[in-house]
């Protein structure tokens, strides 16, 4: 059995940087963002705040859909987040 993917949106404090990321365990790699364990752009401009996510039957379904993600503008991403949590809220703790 395939497990789940999982495409999400992060965000640092001021929500000024959107980084968009795709896993196979959401819980856990936030968790390592949170935690800084991750190397990279996440932990250099501290995004650690999950603010938009979607849930696929796999990985290969969300990895095709983060590339479409990623291939939008910023203010596609600002939409898709705003149309589930206008108030950029962490949902870290709703996971």
């Amino acid at each position: 059995m395939e497990k789940e993917g999982y495409v999400y949106l992060l965000t640092n404090k001021m929500n000024t940087v959107i980084y968009t990321g795709v896993t196979n365990n959401l819980e856990k790699r936030i968790y390592e963002h949170k935690e800084k364990l991750v190397e990279g752009f996440t932990k250099k401009y501290k995004v650690d705040k999950i603010v938009y996510y979607e849930v696929f039957d796999g990985i290969e379904e969300a990895i095709v859909r983060e590339k479409q993600i990623k291939a939008g503008s910023r203010k596609k991403k600002i939409g898709l987040i705003t149309s589930s949590n206008p108030d950029f809220k962490d949902l870290y703790y709703q996971l």
